[in-house]
């Protein structure tokens, strides 16, 4: 078996708890919430909180281990609406903190930062409940190995999910040791590529056969995959294109271009400043969720100018050029580089 050397360092937990927090070591706080003197803006965001925010650092788990409490870990960005929303409703709240504070070890992690954080517990929560997202709230045993995930929870689910954990790990600690064990191994599974020898046995039959499954989910009328809310997904339409180019598959063709018309046509384009916004929250691309992520805009930049090029339509290359121009105008820093994201949230609204 060979493991994929981009995430091999995610693939272990363990090593996971051995790399230390990016800058210098966090001091030693027992007490309190330890954010203020992070630089990173998400953690700035958290650290007025209630809650005993503390920066990724392995010492954590050791201390967690120490008292007998699982470790709770909460990953989000700074643009994120929902994380916005949980802050506030959940984490500003001071019942819901001296609860998390007494019964939980409590990790801030920005997935901006820490990436690599990100990877492990996403993977997790998507082995767990099917989906993923952010904010990504997982409950840890103190070697690290997941025993919980979510995404975005009301107040009182919060509270239900804690307690409910809390009751768990104090009546069946071994049974969750277990099943931790278990969510670990599929961790690791899920980043090993098996060898497939020096010939290759690819089979173009099963390319066809997967794009025909794939087909039965694709909305043919306002493009992209069927759902109440919609997802630009820049990767599915760069192999649709190529995928149509190389097997002349007229179907496929087709719904790439009526997913790049309905996008660019929709308010999920910002019509005004260009830029794409992060997702559609209805079916027709119409009413955007308002942030914009750079990596977003940096692939669709690389689509439309692909969709100019095959399909010759000269409203693509417009679209390419105003997404360009949006990112020079707005997301590139005085420095030289170029900001991450667009927050979806303007003065508290």
């Amino acid at each position: 078996m060979i493991k994929c050397p981009y995430i091999f360092l995610a693939c272990s937990l363990v090593s996971l708890l051995m790399i230390s927090s990016c800058g210098e070591p966090q001091k030693d706080t027992v007490d309190g919430n330890a954010l203020g003197a992070e630089t990173s803006p998400y953690l700035q965001q958290h650290a007025s909180n209630p809650v005993h925010w503390k920066a990724w650092d392995e010492s954590i788990f050791e201390k967690a281990e120490k008292q007998g409490k699982l470790v709770l870990i909460s990953i989000g960005y700074s643009s994120c609406h929902w994380c916005h929303v949980m802050e506030k409703e959940t984490f500003e709240n001071d019942s819901v903190a001296a609860y998390m504070n007494e019964n939980f070890m409590s990790i801030k992690v920005d997935r901006e930062e820490r990436p690599d954080v990100d990877q492990v517990y996403m993977t997790a929560v998507q082995l767990m409940t099917g989906s993923g997202g952010w904010p990504l709230n997982v409950i840890v045993l103190p070697n690290g190995k997941p025993i919980y995930g979510g995404t975005y929870h009301t107040r009182e689910r919060w509270l239900q999910v804690l307690n409910e954990v809390q009751k768990r790990y104090e009546s069946d600690p071994q049974g969750l040791s277990e099943y931790a064990d278990r969510v670990a191994q599929g961790i690791q599974e899920v980043n090993i590529i098996p060898e497939t020898g020096g010939e290759s046995d690819q089979n173009p039959r099963a390319v066809e056969e997967a794009v025909s499954l794939w087909q039965s989910r694709w909305d043919v009328q306002w493009g992209g995959n069927a759902g109440v809310q919609k997802f630009m997904l820049p990767c599915d339409l760069s192999f649709l294109m190529t995928y149509s180019h190389l097997s002349g598959d007229q179907k496929s063709r087709d719904h790439a271009k009526t997913t790049l018309d309905r996008m660019a046509l929709g308010g999920i384009f910002d019509q005004v400043g260009g830029g794409f916004f992060r997702y559609s929250t209805d079916t027709r691309w119409h009413v955007p969720h308002f942030e914009k992520m750079l990596y977003d805009n940096a692939q669709l930049l690389s689509i439309y100018s692909k969709g100019f090029q095959l399909f010759s339509d000269q409203e693509y290359k417009a679209v390419a050029e105003q997404i360009l121009s949006f990112l020079i105008r707005d997301m590139k820093a005085p420095e030289g580089g170029f900001y991450s994201a667009l927050d979806a949230d303007s003065e508290g609204e």
